[in-house]
């Protein structure tokens, strides 16, 4: 029964959210600005409000999977394998957005279904990852440094509110690791002073 919700988790994250909406509006995210499918090539693409709801959406794919997790399976006080459950299909909710099967492998960066896992599995710390990005953000209008920086801090912030279990660090670290590579062109064009703004 895990095995088949963490299958589901998987299909859940890899719907391409920003592909669909893009396509319904007559653009190929993937040939535009960064080629990327996510919120911020979006709003290159389409505008702010269509970034802010795929935004949603994929945070969402994160968050569902977890809090169906914690609910279904009653995690408390029940085998090792249930306990870890939650942060399980958080992370496979984020490998299927960056692996999605529906575009052959072929995904986003992870960072909205990330955060929206994260949300779901450690609120606070989640929150205090985003106000990083906004902060970032505002100072230097480059969405991918927030994201890098905001992700990367996950783990300290779980030690600082006290949600440091196994189970999230576990999801923190593994989420930072995967986010991290899928920016590595990113981070070359930081290094180099041209990564694209806004």
């Amino acid at each position: 029964m895990q095995i088949l919700f963490l299958v589901g988790a998987f299909l859940l994250g890899s719907f391409p959210t920003g592909v669909v909406v893009a396509r319904a509006k007559g653009v190929d995210l993937r040939k535009v600005g960064s080629g990327n499918i996510g919120s911020t090539n979006v709003g290159r693409a389409l505008g702010r409000g269509w970034a802010a709801l795929v935004l949603l959406v994929d945070a969402g794919k994160g968050a569902l999977p977890v809090v169906l997790a914690a609910r279904l399976f009653e995690t408390d006080g029940l085998p090792p394998r249930l306990v870890w459950l939650p942060a399980a299909a958080g992370l496979v909710a984020v490998l299927g957005q960056v692996f999605s099967i529906f575009l052959k492998g072929r995904g986003g960066k992870g960072v909205a279904t990330s955060l929206g896992a994260g949300l779901a599995l450690a609120p606070v710390p989640a929150l205090h990852c985003l106000l990083v990005w906004v902060a970032l953000f505002a100072a230097f209008r480059i969405s991918s440094l927030g994201s890098l920086l905001a992700i990367a801090s996950f783990p300290t912030f779980l030690w600082l509110f006290h949600a440091g279990s196994g189970p999230n660090l576990a999801f923190a670290a593994a989420t930072t690791i995967l986010v991290f590579w899928r920016h590595k062109q990113n981070i070359r064009r930081l290094l180099r002073g041209e990564e694209l703004r806004g």
